[in-house]
């Protein structure tokens, strides 16, 4: 069958072929309509090919662009994993580093427990000093007062040594006042200190109660245990999710790199389906796609008549035809473009396109395109003026001054055949779509290609 398309054999052949009659010679009158209904069922079976395949074909190019975008977001999520673990790492040190300083704090508390153990002996020692010292001017105050009295029994030659001896009672009082101030000084510094003793020392056995400072610090290291269990338990999970994110990822691309040769395979398909219905065509029997081929082959014959006249009364040159220096038209969106033609097909190209629109109810649009797929003017219900931040009606109402260069769009600009076949599936908005059949007819200029005439209808 696909050899019967690639070297498009006569139309009369390929009827005897579809009736089962041998190409020899002219075949039997009678014969004529069998083979005529033989190929228009033939035509219709392969415009239903067509027609399932381009919908198969919409389908997997849609689910094409969804992996592309779902695998666009899982590498981006991937990356926050990615950023999540590093910062999990470093909770890890930080964690880690904590329960060192809490490891190093009780360490540091259990030796100060040592240190204030010293500190509370030499109070012991300073306390038994003032003791003594408190004994001595104790006695020394007493042997005082008895030389006191002696010098005064002395009378006159006994005063100064009194004068001395009451010097001596009163320094020794003054000494057991201030030893005692000294003994109860170090007795209040020994309980406070003894008190932060006991506060700082560890339990020698199970019987006695740990201090306050230990049990807060056994609190914090436990709690600082938990947080670096807790911490290295979400550096697992998170390699774990960075792991399965990997794996995912890989299966991703092997389900694009699926879709993408299934899309492939339903291009050739439907590209199959196109020819034979251009096959068909070409035998010269009456389908329901030759009203539409006709059509846009007079009408393209129209428009390159239309630019021939412009170009021979001086309206335009063959360089402004074909320009294809499209500069952007700002603040568009979608993207618009002008060139030095637009405004000549704006005025020319109305007249053809908008009668060709009631050819039959089932036709969609109708526009003339140059070669690179670039719509100067387009219906006059698609070609409305952009409404400024509305890309969603812009994209259905304002499609004139735009380049479509998808496969469909594209190979209907570049037909230089007598007329091409395509079908496909057209976005309608709103999750709508609607399966449809293009003719298309090259527009030449005196000799030269300048794009084509591009017919749409239904099924």
């Amino acid at each position: 069958m696909l050899s019967l398309i690639r070297r498009r054999p006569s139309p009369a052949a390929i009827a005897m072929t579809v009736a089962g009659v041998p190409d020899e010679g002219q075949p039997p009158a009678a014969a004529m309509p069998d083979a005529r209904t033989l190929v228009g069922a033939f035509s219709e079976r392969a415009s239903r090919m067509g027609q399932d395949a381009a919908e198969v074909r919409g389908v997997l190019d849609d689910s094409t662009r969804l992996a592309q975008a779902q695998a666009v977001a899982l590498q981006e999520l991937a990356a926050e994993v990615q950023r999540l673990l590093q910062s999990q790492h470093a909770i890890d040190g930080e964690a880690s580093g904590g329960l060192a300083a809490a490891q190093g704090a009780r360490q540091a508390v259990q030796a100060l427990g040592g240190e204030v153990s010293a500190i509370v002996e030499t109070l012991h020692q300073v306390a038994e000093a003032a003791g003594q010292i408190t004994q001595i001017a104790l006695q020394t105050r007493l042997v005082a007062f008895n030389a006191s009295v002696e010098a005064k029994r002395a009378g006159e030659a006994g005063r100064g040594f009194g004068v001395v001896a009451d010097a001596v009672k009163d320094l020794a009082a003054r000494v057991e006042s201030s030893s005692k101030h000294i003994m109860g000084t170090v007795g209040t510094l020994e309980e406070r200190i003894a008190l932060l003793a006991r506060e700082t020392a560890r339990p020698r056995d199970r019987g006695h109660k740990q201090g306050q400072v230990h049990t807060a610090l056994e609190q914090v290291d436990a709690a600082m245990h938990r947080i670096a269990e807790a911490s290295q338990q979400g550096s697992r999970q998170c390699e774990q999710l960075d792991a399965r994110m990997r794996r995912i990822e890989s299966e991703m691309q092997r389900t694009a790199g699926a879709l993408d040769s299934a899309l492939g395979r339903t291009e050739t398909f439907l590209q199959v389906s196109e020819h034979l219905i251009e096959a068909v065509a070409d035998c010269g029997i009456e389908t329901e796609d030759t009203p539409y081929i006709k059509a846009a082959q007079q009408a393209a014959a129209e428009v390159a008549a239309l630019l021939e006249d412009a170009l021979r009364i001086g309206t335009t040159t063959v360089d402004d035809l074909f320009d294809e220096r499209y500069s952007l038209v700002q603040g568009s969106s979608p993207q618009q473009h002008m060139t030095r033609f637009t405004a000549l097909a704006e005025r020319l190209f109305p007249q053809v396109q908008e009668r060709l629109l009631g050819l039959s109810e089932k036709v969609v649009f109708c526009i003339a395109v140059d070669r690179n797929g670039y719509v100067p003017c387009h219906n006059r219900i698609y070609n409305q003026t952009q409404r400024a931040g509305d890309m969603l009606w812009n994209t259905a109402n304002a499609r004139g001054r735009r380049i479509f260069n998808d496969r469909t769009g594209l190979a209907s600009a570049r037909n230089t055949r007598p007329f091409l076949l395509q079908t496909y599936r057209r976005d309608m908005g709103g999750g709508q779509f609607t399966v449809m059949k293009e003719v298309s007819a090259p527009i030449e200029i005196d000799g030269r290609h300048w794009g084509g005439l591009r017919l749409a209808y239904r099924f």
